[in-house]
């Protein structure tokens, strides 16, 4: 996902301020993207070694089928990026469409076939190339004309961006980590339950840093950046509202009954997404103006919990 969304920034970033070289980028796009997707599978493939008893997982294929599922992923980003950077926005949504409609669907096939984990990771991986194919057709339709592009820019700012991503990630991510390790078993299952909202609440405001990052990338004054944090904030305003004052409608998207005894704290889990949807329009608003100073406040953030979960105690 970080190599995925950083191509996707660095390419739409790159159109929206050069759009008279829009071929020429987009093909040193796809040259660095096709060497990037086949590092990052294999990478992920071979850290199944690791990973697997890290996160307490029954066999190794989940993790090698993940590396498979990551190579059209990062293709995804790159055809994201190539349509976020042009304002096809139809293109753009056809891909987020099918990105998750392919994963669920192959999913669910193989699950129903086979329900294992092995299987859905099969059929996710599957799933994972129709974004690809959405986006197939509006990537093929250009030709560079003149001289190409030198490829050694947009690699050395797509690892500054990734390495932005990669510091929200682990920032926005870490705390199911802990949770899985710190917590017994019920415990750790109510977590994970409420992570569900905090995702919600997360991806809620999500179209409005795709839509408005063009702007950003062009943009000489913070006014972009302010409407930006103020329209995401009023999501996270509302979703926070609508979970205290519905908390057992909330309760049902994420799972139920059985998890009543978090009730009455899943506000508190719409809270942190909102914050984090926040932080994640902070963090493309840097991106958008190749500005990577904010990275070190990001892993600061990251030592910080990491401090505060194992000196101050869970629970």
């Amino acid at each position: 996902s970080v190599a995925s969304l950083g191509l996707q920034a660095v390419t739409a970033r790159r159109l929206a301020v050069d759009a008279e070289h829009t071929d020429q980028i987009i093909s040193a796009t796809l040259r660095v993207t096709i060497n990037v997707a086949i590092g990052v599978g294999l990478l992920v493939a071979v850290t199944t070694v690791v990973l697997t008893p890290a996160l307490k997982l029954d066999n190794y294929w989940a993790v090698i089928l993940c590396g498979a599922t990551l190579i059209p992923l990062t293709v995804m980003g790159a055809a994201a990026g190539i349509a976020q950077g042009t304002a096809r926005w139809g293109s753009l949504t056809a891909i987020y469409l099918g990105n998750g409609v392919g994963r669920l669907t192959g999913g669910t096939i193989a699950m129903v076939i086979s329900p294992t984990t092995t299987s859905a990771m099969i059929g996710i991986a599957v799933g994972s190339w129709t974004p690809v194919v959405a986006g197939a057709r509006m990537i093929l339709r250009h030709h560079p004309v003149g001289p190409p592009i030198s490829r050694r820019p947009l690699v050395r700012e797509a690892l500054l961006s990734t390495h932005a991503l990669l510091a929200y990630f682990a920032l926005s991510n870490m705390d199911s980590l802990i949770a899985r390790n710190r917590f017994d078993t019920h415990e750790s299952g109510l977590y994970a339950s409420g992570l569900i909202l905090a995702k919600a609440a997360l991806f809620f405001p999500q179209f409005v840093s795709v839509v408005v990052f063009p702007d950003l990338a062009r943009a000489t004054t913070h006014h972009a950046r302010l409407r930006a944090v103020s329209i995401v904030g009023g999501f996270g305003a509302l979703a926070v509202a609508g979970t205290a004052l519905l908390p057992h409608l909330a309760l049902i998207l994420v799972g139920g009954d059985k998890y009543a005894d978090i009730t009455d704290r899943l506000w508190l889990f719409a809270l942190a997404g909102s914050l984090l949807a926040v932080v994640h329009l902070l963090v493309g608003d840097a991106r958008a103006r190749h500005s990577h100073g904010s990275v070190f406040m990001l892993w600061g953030a990251v030592a910080a919990v990491l401090i505060a979960a194992y000196t101050l105690g869970v629970g």
